[in-house]
């Protein structure tokens, strides 16, 4: 073969392997870019599911010359509300808990925080009876060193809605130092308030 053949042929081969290289890279290139754009598409799926969570949480102050303290957390996802709350500083035994109307308290004894919710005008009762407050959520047991904790779910709640009816901001948690009897209206003399919260966002 002479000279210019081989030459011809050496740069024949070095396009060939340069083409597949630069073939091999924009093909790299791609799956880098493919792959990018999924991660983006992932991270904004997830960052849609967390901002589809609504939450709101707060802490219980005494009143009532009580010790009760607690923590209460609200939060809402699929148009169902999850209700969380921790607390102590209780008398052991039963106690009640209710949403109340105003998240307002300021007055040492919680009266600030008016009376039960009740958004539907209905008589005072147990939750899921044939009558009850939006507010009643019920009783619970503090334990020998007054400890307690209570959870339930609803969808009869919302958090910042435009539902009056359901919309739990702007209430109060109030905790009460003995048991709802589900029957005394309008708010089953449950006794003096020992701790309240107000629902703020």
């Amino acid at each position: 073969m002479t000279r210019l053949g081989i030459t011809l042929a050496a740069l024949t081969f070095v396009a060939f392997v340069s083409c597949k290289n630069d073939k091999k890279n924009a093909d790299k290139k791609e799956d880098m870019k493919e792959e990018s754009m999924k991660e983006d598409m992932d991270a904004k799926k997830d960052d849609n599911m967390a901002s589809n969570i609504k939450k709101v949480s707060f802490s219980l102050s005494s009143k009532s010359n009580s010790n009760a303290t607690g923590k209460v957390v609200f939060s809402e996802k699929d148009g169902l509300v999850s209700f969380n709350a921790n607390l102590k500083g209780l008398n052991p035994g039963t106690h009640a808990i209710h949403i109340h109307e105003k998240a307002d308290c300021s007055a040492a004894d919680g009266t600030s925080a008016g009376g039960h919710w009740n958004p539907t005008y209905v008589d005072h009762g147990k939750w899921g009876s044939s009558a009850y407050h939006k507010g009643d959520i019920g009783n619970f047991e503090a334990d020998a060193d007054g400890n307690g904790f209570v959870s339930m779910q609803t969808d009869e709640w919302c958090i910042g809605c435009d539902d009056p009816k359901k919309d739990v901001v702007g209430k109060s948690i109030i905790v009460h130092e003995g048991a709802d009897d589900f029957t005394s209206q309008p708010s089953g003399a449950a006794g003096a308030r020992v701790s309240c919260g107000g629902i703020i966002q």
